[in-house]
């Protein structure tokens, strides 16, 4: 049985998707199991630099196909780069797909599945469907697609063919889950695997001992350090945590940090100049081996999502900041997940959109209580520990992965086998 995981990014590249891919990739290659990736030459926020077409590194097999690379700036450019990837990504399932092969079809190009399922049916392998985010709802909630347009209803029906084409569809959260369910897709074809981070990698680090807070003109100890990490993208809303920098700009320490790129960076930054912000500090985002240190650089850490994504979009992010052990001021919908979370085990605070002064409020709140916004980030980390370590995520695959392989071997692949998470290793199957 070997393992083939699709997705347009992939290590060394430094994006959210490519960072949970690359984790289970090489998670699963360690526990024994044939991986090979399908991705593309690019990296996330650099399409001018190619990667070799082929390599292997830490056991995972990597197939890097051609594809246009006119990057994230416009978005004519990015529909030509989605194409391109899901026809090479289809041809090489077509050609190189072998009979019981579990192909993991990802969410990076949007609709991936439809692509990959007709050609992984057609060589006898198994479809497993890893929903990141969920498309096309999340063009239609951004206003790219008409909600009740041609287009829209269309790759809705095609999405769904492709959900109910495969043996497992993996989603992150149970509100995902039910919007799976929703569309008619059985529920024992969903599974639900949390999201991770690296505890062998991603940990706290104290101010004192960050180099990097240093570097990054943060080394006074009075400096209350406001976090964002990731991609500046759509789905995020920058004005209230703007605003609220405007109304925090006469406190000397009081700093904002943003790190990393994407659609909305130019913006981000533009508004900066513009309004003077000296107490606003962007940086790139930092490689793998120095995550640790940026992601330790902020006290506190913020995280935005447009409430009408909740169900579609999961912040990745907020498994990072709580192996870091640090609390999160979400700017976002009260009811939604990210704010259960928070609000359940006491780690960080939720202000609605255009709620500026009420988030100057809260951070001003936090570093005049240091003490309890310490409190907050340990509690964090216990239930990073608890509940979203990498091996506890990469158990949970290959149990079932496990149980796919058996329903292979007994049944010559019969679906349905009712998914429970385990330990059990797969590397004989």
């Amino acid at each position: 049985m070997r393992v083939v995981l699709v997705n347009r990014y992939f290590h060394p590249d430094e994006s959210a998707t490519s960072r949970m891919v690359s984790s289970l990739a090489f998670g699963l290659a360690k526990a024994g199991v044939p991986v090979q990736i399908v991705t593309s030459r690019y990296r996330h926020q650099d399409p001018a630099a190619a990667l070799p077409a082929a390599e292997t590194i830490g056991g995972v097999t990597i197939h890097r196909i051609g594809t246009s690379g006119f990057g994230r700036a416009r978005l004519a450019g990015r529909a030509a780069d989605y194409a391109s990837f899901h026809a090479r990504a289809a041809l090489w399932c077509l050609m190189h797909v072998r009979q019981n092969d579990i192909v993991i079809a990802c969410t990076d190009p949007p609709l991936l599945s439809v692509s990959v399922a007709a050609p992984t049916a057609l060589r006898r392998g198994r479809l497993v469907n890893w929903l990141h985010d969920v498309f096309p709802e999340v063009a239609i909630e951004l206003g790219l697609l008409a909600r009740t347009g041609r287009l829209a209803r269309l790759s809705l029906a095609m999405r769904d063919w492709s959900l109910r084409r495969a043996i497992r569809n993996v989603v992150p959260t149970a509100a995902m889950a039910g919007v799976l369910r929703d569309r008619g897709i059985a529920g024992d074809a969903v599974a639900l695997i949390p999201y991770w981070s690296e505890e062998d990698e991603i940990r706290p680090i104290a101010p004192v001992d960050n180099g990097l807070r240093r570097e990054w003109g943060f080394g006074n100890a009075a400096d209350f350090v406001i976090g964002y990490s990731g991609n500046f993208g759509r789905a995020h809303e920058f004005a209230t945590v703007l605003e609220a920098a405007e109304h925090l700009r006469d406190d000397p320490h009081i700093r904002f940090l943003l790190v990393g790129g994407g659609h909305g960076r130019r913006q981000v930054e533009e508004h900066v100049q513009r309004r003077g912000l000296a107490n606003v500090r962007l940086q790139s985002l930092q490689p793998r081996e120095r995550l640790a240190e940026s992601l330790s650089v902020a006290d506190v850490h913020l995280i935005s999502l447009r409430p009408s994504l909740e169900p579609y979009v999961v912040p990745s992010k907020l498994y990072g900041i709580m192996a870091v052990a640090r609390p999160v001021l979400f700017v976002g919908a009260g009811d939604g997940e990210v704010a259960t979370v928070l609000r359940s085990h006491g780690i960080g605070h939720t202000v609605a959109i255009g709620e500026s002064r009420a988030l100057a409020a809260k951070i001003l709140e936090m570093q005049r209580d240091r003490t309890a916004c310490e409190a907050m980030g340990r509690r964090a980390r216990q239930v990073f520990e608890r509940d979203h370590l990498r091996s506890r995520a990469v158990s949970a695959w290959l149990s079932l992965l496990k149980a796919i392989a058996v329903a292979d071997a007994t049944t010559h692949g019969a679906s349905g086998v009712p998914y429970s998470a385990g330990s059990d290793d797969i590397s004989s199957a």
